[in-house]
């Protein structure tokens, strides 16, 4: 099967203007009325190729590389952007293929950056002075405000897919609900080890995960200071295919697009794929190779690179789901791996459909939300697109 070479980042000078080639990555679409017709997933599922790598040339005098701590895109799907343990922020665009600006967070310290609904804003959360979530404006590398209440560290930021609201997780056992346009929380949740959360495509029902409780609760937004509309017991489900991880090790929470099936993504052999109404097992997404070497939201972390391989350095997750809901991308060691939800599950039990090769390990993964594209990270970045020759 042909292979797509692999591009190094260069200069963002670069243009036919100035007599160097253009670096755009020739991408199209996969979702979106009016625009010009691209493959379905299922199509190219099994033919992406590593394209671009990037790598920061600009650690230099000896300072350890940075490891890449979370990646997320901007509605359009045209910006990507990093949080890293050097205390940036790098942002890419991904249809020329090139870095676009770093952004420091010396003072504060920086992990989970979101872009909000607006492209040049974004939020993130601090790592040191205190555990303010910051809202910046990225064209003029400006704070907007603080959002101030939690007293521990932040776990997990999740935007609401309509609307600025957003959640914070914390290691202080709370859930804080935030409207980007005001720095008071419109309310608050006091749960165990409520370290996860994530919306559902409609934006009506938020999902918390409890590892310690071995829980997964569905809240109406409208009604969050309710009783949760459903409790999943992870335990319960789970245990049959991989005990030790119902309890600890959960790495990302995600509903799929169809909003049928929730990912549970985990640092250990494989992740959960639950049935959304119901919360039982579909299907155990198994790796070959064993789970990952970052740290779960919630356990003790060290800046800059402080464990053998970035063992103590926290991750976004290296597990998501495709634009269609139907594959769950996974890093692995050497690359990414691609599971096929619809797949035989005798037993509970997936093995990967497809295996995406890469001399680079994918600690974190993000696909994106517009075009046949996907990202995977662990110090180095790495562009995916399909294979056009395959």
């Amino acid at each position: 099967m042909a292979s797509t070479p692999m591009d190094l980042d260069v200069p963002d000078g670069s243009s036919p203007a100035n007599g160097t080639p253009s670096t755009s990555l020739h991408i199209t679409r996969t979702l979106g009325g009016g625009l010009p017709s691209t493959s379905a997933v299922t199509e190219v599922i099994a033919n992406f190729r590593p394209t671009k790598l990037f790598k920061r040339e600009d650690i230099k005098d000896g300072r350890p590389q940075p490891y890449i701590l979370s990646l997320d895109y901007d509605d359009p799907g045209e910006l990507l952007m990093t949080s890293e343990s050097d205390e940036t922020i790098q942002i890419y665009k991904v249809r020329e293929g090139r870095h676009d600006k770093q952004l420091l967070s010396k003072k504060y310290g920086v992990k989970l950056a979101k872009f909000t609904h607006n492209s040049s804003s974004i939020i993130y959360a601090s790592t040191k002075q205190n555990d303010a979530i910051r809202y910046l404006t990225t064209h003029d590398n400006a704070f907007i405000r603080y959002f101030e209440g939690h007293t521990a560290p932040v776990t997990c930021l999740a935007m609401h897919p309509g609307n600025d609201d957003f959640i914070s997780c914390s290691k202080d056992n709370t859930i804080r609900l935030w409207n980007a346009g005001t720095k008071n929380e419109t309310g608050v949740l006091y749960l165990n080890t409520p370290h996860l959360a994530a919306w559902d495509p409609s934006g009506q029902v938020f999902a918390v995960g409890s590892p310690r409780s071995g829980t997964v609760l569905l809240y109406d937004h409208r009604n969050f200071d309710k009783a949760p509309v459903a409790e999943f017991d992870i335990v319960e489900a789970c245990a049959s295919v991989d005990a030790r991880h119902t309890l600890q090790g959960w790495t990302k929470l995600e509903f799929a697009n169809d909003g049928r099936s929730i990912l549970l993504g985990t640092k250990g052999e494989g992740h959960f794929l639950l049935d959304s109404f119901n919360g039982s097992l579909k299907a155990y997404l198994h790796k070959s190779e064993g789970g990952s070497n970052r740290l779960a939201p919630g356990e003790e972390y060290t800046m800059n690179g402080g464990g053998a391989h970035g063992a103590n350095i926290e991750g976004s997750g290296d597990c998501c789901f495709s634009q269609d809901g139907r594959y769950v991308l996974g890093g692995a060691r050497r690359g990414a791996v691609v599971w096929d939800t619809l797949g035989n599950t005798a037993e509970k039990i997936l093995e990967p459909v497809h295996i995406l090769d890469d001399e680079r390990p994918a600690a974190v993964v993000a696909m994106n939300p517009r075009f046949n594209f996907f990202a995977t990270a662990d110090q180095d970045l790495v562009f995916w697109l399909p294979d056009p020759h395959a």
